[in-house]
């Protein structure tokens, strides 16, 4: 990669947090309804990030004993559990589906 292109995408980067910090920030302030929203996109970000790498395996939709355990830590997390017994459901109910498949 050209150093022309590492420093425009530096001056790009810089450039979005500036703005962020010094328009976004007082529109949503004045805008509550957005701001929640706001709050709300990491959340999804990482769902469909979480949700992606767990579906897609070489360019094709893989439904295997991941998806068991991401069903289970959805149940959990919904029910309210500890970040703790999400993980140890999700992970035994994974290994389960592959100990029985």
């Amino acid at each position: 990669m050209s150093w022309w292109a590492i420093v425009a995408m530096s001056a790009g980067v810089a450039g979005q947090r500036l703005v962020g910090m010094f328009w976004a920030g007082p529109v949503l302030a004045r805008r509550p309804t957005l701001s929640h929203l706001g709050d709300l996109l990491p959340a999804a970000v990482i769902a469909g990030v979480i949700a992606q790498l767990t579906f897609v395996s070489d360019a094709r939709l893989t439904l295997d004993a991941r998806a068991v355990g991401l069903l289970v830590a959805a149940v959990m997390v919904w029910r309210k559990a500890p970040l703790t017994v999400v993980v140890i459901a999700a992970a035994a109910a994974t290994a389960l589906v592959r100990l029985l498949a």
